[in-house]
């Protein structure tokens, strides 16, 4: 399938599924049972610095960075259903909301930003590269580019009666399609991709790493115990396979 194909399709789908994700995996949250801002300062400072969010979704993340001072909130995301929810989260407050693929190229300021982040929506990309030189390009230099993602070996774990086991091979990157995500009809192609392709497309793109996290259980989480779930993501398999990548990288 054509990545234009690909867009035109999840984005159909995100619009018939965003209900699901109205303030699921924002900040401070990085992600599913993972350590949150809280615990990872990873944004060293944010008042009165100029953000931009990859897949703003909902809005909560960029609610978040308000409320820690951001004086400009700026944002991208594929689905005019999630831009829609954004405005309502973001109510009262002004935001730059775009409605556009990340791999797009839509005229948004260059080395204007402090910090572009992403909260689980990277990795929707179609063109890894293509997206990670236009983030670099959004930032000042020193600017902070920070996002997290599925851990890359995640989607190849699977799990039954308790059992984990790597159902597919890690070696193998490329697209893959769940025909029914959230339970719906919309289909949606993804991409897995190893935890080196990640680091090295940032390299590339010109970013020097600074942390790379392999997500643990975020403290909100001490004294719960998981119970064995077969489900995708479980408090269970959380406790022994990181559900989440974090990485910060930064335009030097």
């Amino acid at each position: 399938m054509h990545m234009n194909e690909i867009l035109t399709e999840n984005k159909k789908s995100w619009n018939t599924v965003s209900h699901h994700f109205n303030g699921v995996d924002a900040l401070p949250s990085y992600g599913p049972f993972a350590q949150s801002e809280d615990e990872l300062h990873l944004f060293d400072q944010i008042k009165n610095k100029s953000v931009l969010e990859i897949g703003y979704g909902s809005g909560h993340s960029l609610r978040y960075m308000a409320e820690q001072g951001a004086c400009e909130l700026w944002g991208v995301d594929l689905s005019e259903e999630q831009r829609l929810t954004a405005e309502s989260t973001l109510n009262g407050l002004n935001a730059n909301l775009f409605c556009a693929p990340m791999e797009d190229d839509i005229g948004l300021p260059k080395e204007h930003f402090d910090i572009v982040y992403s909260i689980f929506a990277i990795g929707w990309t179609t063109d890894l590269p293509g997206t990670l030189r236009l983030v670099h390009s959004y930032l000042k230099n020193g600017g902070s580019f920070i996002f997290s993602w599925d851990h890359p070996l995640y989607p190849h774990m699977q799990m039954e009666n308790g059992r984990i086991y790597l159902g597919s091979s890690y070696q193998q990157e490329g697209p893959y399609t769940i025909e029914r995500f959230k339970g719906e009809d919309a289909p949606m192609v993804l991409h897995k991709r190893k935890l080196s392709t990640y680091i090295n497309e940032l390299i590339k793109a010109g970013f020097t790493i600074e942390q790379v996290i392999e997500s643990d259980v975020g403290e909100r989480f001490d004294g719960t115990e998981g119970e064995v779930s077969d489900r995708y993501y479980s408090l269970y398999k959380a406790r022994q396979y990181p559900t989440t990548m974090i990485i910060k990288a930064v335009k030097m």
